[in-house]
């Protein structure tokens, strides 16, 4: 196997452009009308542009019809609930890419992980500090961005990553990732054959400067994985430590 890594010299436009704006639009989703205003509050405050949901149905139609740049989703909502929401964004090709932000009083470890594996990027639990959640959202928009970067594709046996593009392949195949879990792949991919601790990745990744939770990457990665399939065997474990990108002979 060799892993090669591809310049170009000139980036090709994405297929379809998310619709232009000047500020970032964030929906917000919760039947609280104190939490909506609360958050509304603060996020326009940070110069976000918002839209607002009181339930999973409306959620829904408004994730599609006006493409945020971010959601940020209550669990606890009447007809279809969060988990659900998360779910079916994750599966609808328009949506798929947005990242989402849960937001619940439940702080129990098992939602947390139920909320990550079925395609959250975040999880903050009620009640928590508006300033907190605000810096999770520039957090999680700034990784969105793609930074100037020299490395357009890079490419380990039937794995192609196309940066710009926001794609990966594997046997000419796409894979549907997560906005994070395609960072999460690029950067260990970038960092060949170099352990990245837990600790870094929630860093470098998720942006955290103090620790978290180490367990929402051992979450993204398993998740990650499975999307992977054979590909899958380019992320290797070192126990005790954290993960690299490893070259198959």
């Amino acid at each position: 196997m060799t892993f090669t890594a591809i310049m170009s010299t000139k980036r090709k436009a994405p297929d379809k452009a998310p619709p232009f704006r000047v500020k970032p639009r964030i929906l917000v989703v919760d039947d609280e009308p104190d939490a909506l205003e609360l958050i509304g509050f603060n996020l326009r405050n940070a110069g976000f542009e918002i839209s607002t949901a009181e339930d999973g149905e409306r959620a829904l139609k408004m994730a599609r019809d006006l493409q945020p740049d971010l959601i940020i989703l209550d669990v606890m909502l009447p007809e279809v609930d969060g988990l659900e929401v998360c779910k079916i964004i994750r599966r609808d090709p328009v949506t798929a890419g947005i990242p989402v932000i849960m937001l619940t009083a439940k702080a129990a470890e098992v939602d947390r992980v139920l909320g990550l594996e079925l395609g959250a990027d975040d999880y903050v639990t009620k009640p928590f500090s508006p300033r907190e959640l605000v810096l999770r959202v520039k957090n999680m928009l700034r990784r969105g961005l793609l930074p100037e970067e020299k490395i357009d594709q890079i490419k380990a046996g039937e794995l192609l990553i196309d940066i710009p593009k926001h794609l990966v392949l594997v046997a000419g195949q796409p894979v549907d990732l997560t906005a994070t879990e395609f960072k999460l792949l690029t950067l260990l991919a970038q960092r060949k054959g170099r352990v990245q601790s837990r600790d870094q990745l929630l860093q470098d990744v998720w942006e955290y400067d103090s620790i978290i939770d180490t367990r929402t990457v051992d979450t993204h990665m398993r998740r990650l994985r499975e999307k992977l399939g054979n590909a899958a065997k380019y992320l290797d474990t070192v126990r005790g430590v954290g993960y690299r990108f490893v070259e198959i002979e």
